[in-house]
């Protein structure tokens, strides 16, 4: 695959290439790495397209888990409290997990267990893959790597999504680069309040 463009947010890319340019380097080697045609294994079964043969999201997933993982690239978990109790709520989230449970239970209120997870990280640089359905990268990108910024657990968040030229050969109700870069955009310079790299792919 190829990586066919790129949006940097809050200037994302512009910390990677002073600080981490091995990381970029990284990432774009196992965009590069993954072989789009050989992912062109699902059936549709869809009344439009019922037959044709579309790529696979989860063939391409594998493909970018492989190619991470064997570069020391690893899963991790944000874990956290949470209450119905607004106003608690609004005392604990910036405090370290342990203390939001205690403070939560100290109130007479239920400590809801609840964590964030994310495909890829390091060297606080993380990466999330989705060729998954369209509302995914909203969730990706204004509540997992919003979640790590502001737990100090990473620096920069990078999510990879196919270009329009890919998501017209997939399954409906996929995400596609433009789409989302038009979200992220029109809210303004500052939000989501985390530095980003958007990566658009195609075959």
């Amino acid at each position: 695959m190829r990586l066919a463009e790129h949006y940097s947010h809050l200037n994302g890319l512009e910390y990677l290439l002073v600080h981490h340019p091995d990381l970029w380097d990284e990432v774009q080697t196992v965009i590069s790495a993954v072989d789009a045609e050989a992912c062109r294994t699902k059936v549709s079964r869809e009344s439009a397209t019922e037959g044709q043969l579309f790529y696979s999201p989860v063939d391409m997933n594998k493909a970018y888990a492989d190619g991470f993982a064997s570069r020391g690239w690893v899963q991790r978990i944000n874990t956290f409290w949470v209450t119905a109790d607004a106003k608690l709520l609004r005392g604990v989230h910036g405090l370290p997990a342990a203390e939001q449970r205690a403070q939560i239970s100290e109130a007479g209120q239920e400590p809801i267990r609840s964590y964030n997870q994310t495909d890829f990280v390091k060297q606080r640089v993380a990466v999330e893959v989705q060729f998954g359905k369209y509302a995914f990268v909203a969730h990706d990108l204004f509540v997992k790597h919003l979640s790590f910024y502001v737990s100090d657990i990473i620096d920069v968040g990078i999510e990879i999504l196919p270009m329009k030229s890919l998501e017209r050969e997939m399954s409906s109700g996929v995400p596609y680069y433009a789409r989302d870069l038009l979200n992220v955009i029109r809210q303004g310079r500052g939000v989501p309040a985390v530095p980003l790299v958007l990566v658009g792919v195609a075959p």
